[in-house]
């Protein structure tokens, strides 16, 4: 569930794409000027950014060549009235990995994303299995043996996070910029009280918790006793993963 960041200073189209993506489980955060978006690119991660060609401050253009100057790896889709050829070309040299010319329906817009995402360098594997946990990221199912688990959006992003990153420590306030949207108004007791309610899903009873608690340090996902620690994909384990407010 790829966190996405919107910029377009038309807001009512911004909206319009907002409520959309989030429907289809992107966690979306907009902003309507190219200046704010560099800002916003410098402390958070995206695996998507939607740039209008022509926003204030700085183009569309311009953001995508500094974010891909400082390392940005996100997918890029362009947003534009421009429908020369040349101007295609000139989005895609810049970075771009996409061009979507305005009017669009919203279905293909979503549809680029979808194909786009496949093609990802930051999301490589579909199915993470650790342990008797198998989780499919297309099918969004999750199994525990032979059993289905039936997970709430927020605990299933929360774990989708751990199994990508097993081993690794996270502050709560870490897991809120990974797994909440920015404007959410989740706070670190927020990510405890899901990640109890995850524990009482995915636990084993009368074994350790998969989810380990580290006193004023945060949280790590643990592989169960036993397990063999190459069982996960090599390439699942990446941090960005994003989600609905539950």
């Amino acid at each position: 569930m790829p966190k996405v960041l919107i910029v377009e200073d038309d807001v009512r189209l911004a909206r319009v794409i907002d409520d959309w993506l989030t429907g289809e489980s992107y966690a979306v955060d907009h902003v309507t000027s190219g200046p704010a978006a560099l800002e916003r690119l410098t402390s958070h991660q995206y695996d998507v950014l939607i740039l209008d060609w022509q926003v204030p401050g700085l183009t569309g253009l311009e953001v995508c060549k500094e974010y891909r100057a400082n390392g940005g790896t996100g997918v890029v889709l362009m947003l534009t009235g421009k429908k020369e050829v040349s101007n295609k070309e000139e989005g895609l040299d810049s970075g771009a990995d996409d061009y979507v010319t305005k009017p669009f329906h919203m279905r293909e817009l979503s549809a680029r994303l979808r194909a786009l995402m496949r093609r990802s360098r930051e999301i490589k594997t579909n199915v993470i299995k650790i342990g008797d946990l198998v989780l499919d990221s297309v099918s969004h199912r999750v199994t525990k043996g032979d059993r289905e688990l039936q997970l709430m959006p927020r605990e299933y992003a929360l774990l989708e996070f751990f199994m990508r990153n097993p081993g690794k420590v996270f502050s709560a306030d870490t897991i809120l910029d990974k797994v909440w949207s920015n404007y959410s108004e989740a706070s670190p007791d927020t990510v405890r009280v899901h990640i109890t309610k995850l524990r009482s899903k995915i636990d084993t009873d009368g074994q350790d918790s998969l989810i380990k608690t580290l006193h004023r340090v945060g949280y790590k996902f643990e592989r169960p006793a036993g397990s063999n620690q190459h069982e996960a994909s090599e390439d699942a384990d990446q941090e960005p993963i994003g989600d609905l407010e539950s």
